[in-house]
């Protein structure tokens, strides 16, 4: 899922015959299942994406702020700087049998303390980008609405029905909310590739089709740095293939081929689409262009290729966009609720699982309840959805999501190393040293970058830094308090 400013605009197991009780106590059965192969992993971590979220909403901001028409090479930089990370990520895989993600990840490399700590930083995480997504959806869904003309309503009428579709999603069985995000998926991807389709037949704008990108002067223009935080931005919901091991058909490979699979569609699709909407308004138009009107840079484009008609498809497709985005972080964020009842972190009853849905049903419903809480915390105070609600719960996340990427980076080198690895393996030492690099330079542009991406205010960016150590720290003192809890291990059976 991205910083951005829309603003600036397989079937479940078979029922026994006894009627069984409700759901499961945690413990009798702490463990989700499901059939989820490549392609339904990849549909729902590409969805928290939100790849036309990102093409109208992220691209602009990056072209203007960024490197002009250079950017399409820095997604394809970013692409390659994630694939590295995941080469690491995925050969530690099949010695990491919990789908815990990141945390399992760094338990099993840095110890208790860190994985625990880690687990706090990305549960918390995800479920601020998930609730702060319900400030972009709710007016994008209102502008929809009073488009059509219907009435104009207050933001939190929006997402108070949205928060509600997505509980009775993450109450049933993952394939259910699978189908539904493949649906929103192929709808907004598309759109986009019709409009990019009709840009590529008709030549691209008056200068012809892009060659900035080829171009070191042009890629270097600018601001680059800015260019790559926005596009690594663009790619956070990916790491999260590992979170949904239990319910995949043999992990050990259906986990490693999606975590690629999602990279390479994700990374292509915002490199090709950003490069042939630069095509339209030309290598010297293209940053005017962005920086005078970057919400409505998509909708213009839109309108001149594929009419009023596809404009307005555009607008209903990134509400719908932004609901599956929602889902996701809300399937991801559920399953961290999981684990860790299921490990003694959190009350065990939240690791129950539902007889019949066999999804994570009470965990579904912490989740629901703390986003509620955001949700009801963002209405009293009278925040803007967009301007602080969104920008502040996103921009934390944004730090998290990487600070994980990075501890995981760290791990991985660390378990390998005890494991004798050769300094010269590919899998095991090369790469995942070099995707760490590639992190901390992304960490160091981050940290530098925080207050814009926070809203411009340095108090808060501090203080976003502080709530990050503050959680990591409170996990690695709960980690302490209670060594009984193995955060890395597979609840049992």
């Amino acid at each position: 899922m991205s910083v951005s400013n829309p603003k600036t605009f397989a079937a479940p197991p078979a029922a026994p015959t006894a009627a069984p009780p409700a759901e499961t106590e945690a413990g009798a059965a702490p463990r989700l299942s499901g059939r989820l192969g490549v392609a339904s992993i990849v549909l729902i971590v590409v969805a928290a994406a939100s790849p036309l979220g990102v093409i109208g909403g992220t691209v602009p901001l990056a072209i203007a702020s960024g490197n002009g028409a250079g950017l399409p090479f820095i997604y394809l930089l970013a692409t390659a700087i994630l694939l590295l990370f995941a080469v690491g990520f995925t050969t530690m895989t099949p010695h990491v049998p919990s789908a815990g993600a990141f945390f399992s990840y760094v338990e099993k490399g840095l110890g208790r303390r860190a994985g625990l700590g880690a687990a706090f930083v990305a549960l918390l995480s995800y479920l601020a980008l998930e609730a702060g997504v319900y400030g972009l959806f709710a007016p994008a869904v209102d502008e929809v609405v009073r488009a059509y003309g219907g009435p104009g309503l207050p933001w939190w009428v929006w997402a108070a029905a949205a928060l509600v579709a997505v509980a009775w999603l993450g109450h049933r069985n993952i394939e259910l909310s699978g189908k539904v995000l493949a649906v929103l998926l192929v709808a907004e991807v598309l759109i986009v590739l019709v409009l990019d389709a009709a840009i590529v037949f008709g030549g691209g704008g008056a200068e012809g089709l892009s060659a900035g990108f080829l171009t070191p002067s042009t890629v270097l223009s600018g601001a680059p740095g800015i260019a790559l935080l926005f596009a690594i931005l663009s790619f956070i919901g990916f790491e999260a293939t590992a979170v949904f091991r239990d319910e995949a058909r043999d992990p050990d490979k259906t986990i490693p081929r999606a975590t690629y699979l999602a990279l390479l569609v994700v990374g292509g699709f915002y490199a090709l689409s950003s490069w042939l909407l630069i095509s339209v308004w030309g290598d010297t138009g293209i940053v005017q262009k962005a920086t005078d009107a970057p919400g409505t840079l998509l909708s213009e484009t839109t309108a001149l290729y594929l009419g009023t008609a596809g404009s307005h498809i555009v607008q209903v497709l990134l509400a719908t966009s932004l609901f599956a985005c929602i889902l996701s972080f809300h399937n991801i964020s559920s399953r961290y609720f999981f684990q860790l009842s299921g490990q003694g972190i959190f009350p065990a009853k939240l690791a129950g699982t539902h007889v019949r849905h066999r999804s994570p049903h009470r965990a579904s419903a912490a989740a629901t309840a703390v986003v509620a809480l955001f949700l009801m915390v963002a209405v009293v105070a009278g925040w803007d959805p967009i301007v602080q609600f969104y920008t502040w719960f996103a921009g934390f996340s944004s730090l998290g999501v990487v600070v994980l990427m990075t501890l995981t980076s760290v791990a991985v080198l660390v378990f390998f190393r005890r494991q004798g690895a050769p300094a010269g393996s590919w899998k095991r030492s090369v790469a995942p040293a070099l995707g760490l690099l590639g992190l901390l330079g992304i960490l160091g542009l981050i940290l530098q970058n925080l207050p814009t991406l926070v809203g411009n205010s340095v108090p808060l960016a501090i203080a976003v830094v502080v709530l990050i150590l503050a959680s990591f720290g409170a996990g690695a003192v709960v980690a302490a308090r209670r060594p009984q809890a193995k955060v890395g291990a597979a609840p049992a059976s």
